[in-house]
């Protein structure tokens, strides 16, 4: 999982450098989760119908889970070379193709829940083992319709289903204490009927244990996953800029070489 991460990160570093696109600051605080989910706690591959989903709600991140499938043989080569080209399948934000890993079209913020709600309770009703997780932003949870479904998840007790938030504290216009934060994650969660483990999103052995509770209790799981936007880059930690900045000369050199131990050339 370490290799894994690491190797991702510089993925997403050379992604978005040679694009001049990305949310790289995003996709940095989603990787380590991202690294544990697909080394071992998600189950079965693409052609099986009975397959655990994934959907990266936060898909402004999805440098992080293009590189993430690449590297784990299911995105191919042919298309992970033509991140955020033109004609290319995998743009800016995911959409709807299992077949390279992708669940659902991811744009907007606030839907990934409620289409992970509908899956889990779909699978439910077709009595399948398939499970579901889904992957917020803190700045996400501003949108209402996350808390419809999570009504509606713990109303059902939608025991196999499974929200990670990746609660780096920062959204596009600044830190989400200071934008809409009426009081913490957990207990939030909790009110809402959640089963809820808070974890440092960094510590891999912390998220592999939270996420193989998923299923221990009869409520829905919330795994709150405290992470550091720009995590892996020290000038990129927890700073609003690398929201939407893309790393070039220097600033792409210096990045290369903290991540790989190595400079670029």
């Amino acid at each position: 999982m370490v290799e894994l991460a690491k190797a991702v990160r510089i993925d997403v570093l050379n992604m978005c450098e040679q694009t001049g696109t990305g949310h790289l600051g995003s996709a940095y605080s989603v990787t380590d989760i991202l690294a544990v989910l697909y080394s071992g706690i998600l189950r079965g591959r693409p052609a099986d119908p009975e397959r655990d989903r994934l959907i990266l709600s936060k898909g402004h991140s999805c440098a992080a889970l293009y590189a993430v499938l690449h590297r784990k043989g299911i995105l191919p080569e042919d298309v992970f070379e033509t991140f955020a080209r033109n004609g290319t399948r995998i743009g800016h934000h995911p959409h709807f193709e299992p077949a390279i890993g992708l669940e659902a079209n991811m744009g907007s913020l606030g839907h990934g829940l409620p289409i992970a709600a509908g899956l889990a309770f779909a699978a439910r009703k077709q009595k399948s083992d398939a499970r579901v997780f889904v992957i917020q932003s803190d700045g996400e949870t501003n949108e209402g319709s996350v808390w419809e479904a999570a009504l509606f998840a713990a109303h059902h007790k939608l025991n196999r289903l499974c929200m990670t938030l990746d609660a780096n504290k920062i959204q596009a216009m600044g830190f989400t204490k200071d934008i809409l934060f009426p009081t913490d994650h957990a207990t939030r969660w909790q009110a809402f009927g959640w089963e809820v483990i808070e974890v440092d999103g960094h510590d891999h052995r912390a998220l592999w244990d939270a996420h193989s509770r998923l299923g221990a209790s009869p409520k829905p799981l919330a795994v709150i996953a405290h992470t550091l936007k720009g995590k892996g880059v020290s000038f990129m930690e927890n700073q609003l800029l690398w929201h939407y900045r893309c790393p070039k000369g220097d600033d792409y050199r210096a990045a290369l070489q903290e991540l790989s131990g190595s400079p670029a050339l």
